[in-house]
């Protein structure tokens, strides 16, 4: 069965973006891109690149870990606002929104339903792990279909911003096995963390 891995890039404080929610990695914003950093990502998550930054870096690998993408409408909005109707071209691509009424691209599919229920629907297709990119609300709303936890973490703190889970998440304790990590020179760290069964 397939995962949904919930692959994002997180400050050494658990914020994936600013206050104001804005891409943290756009012209305006905080977030160091270190080469090594960027190198790796190329390296192994060539997937996850959007498609004007495959085309600009040269990027042509299909990658191994998802054929999927699934996001929130604010996260799909910072894309809308660059001019991008469909960020990622090279994945299936899906929206989560109740609001954003018919899709701005016929190659991405929005879901007004149930996160949960439809991501479950995904998980018994056929086919490589679904990479949910954010944000945070939609990740607190799919907590419990998490299987996997990939964080980007950043050598950076910026003291308030958009949690991990967003700001509405609830109390939920769960564990989660450390199963893979690599740790850059410049400081960052990709970090692979699997959830915990009852018993291990």
């Amino acid at each position: 069965m397939r995962k949904l891995v919930y692959f994002i890039a997180a400050t050494l404080d658990g914020f994936i973006a600013g206050p104001d929610g804005a891409d943290p990695t756009g012209p305006d914003g905080f977030w160091p891109i270190p080469e090594d950093y960027l190198k790796h990502l190329i390296a192994e998550y060539p997937e996850t690149l959007p498609g004007p930054a495959r085309a600009a870096l040269g990027v042509t690998a299909e990658g191994t870990h998802f054929d999927t993408v699934v996001e929130g409408r604010r996260s799909y909005e910072i894309g809308l606002d660059a001019g991008l109707t469909d960020a990622y071209p090279h994945l299936r691509h899906l929206v989560f929104s109740r609001t954003l009424g018919e899709s701005p691209d016929p190659a991405v599919e929005v879901v007004a339903t149930d996160p949960a229920a439809r991501v479950r629907e995904l998980k018994q297709e056929d086919g490589k792990d679904i990479w949910l990119v954010g944000g945070g609300e939609l990740a607190a709303s799919l907590y419990a279909e998490i299987d996997t936890l990939i964080l980007k973490l950043s050598p950076t703190t910026i003291g308030a911003g958009i949690p991990l889970f967003g700001r509405r998440a609830t109390f939920e304790p769960a564990a989660w096995a450390l199963t893979d990590h690599t740790v850059l020179g410049s400081g960052a760290a990709y970090l692979t963390y699997q959830r915990a069964t009852a018993g291990s």
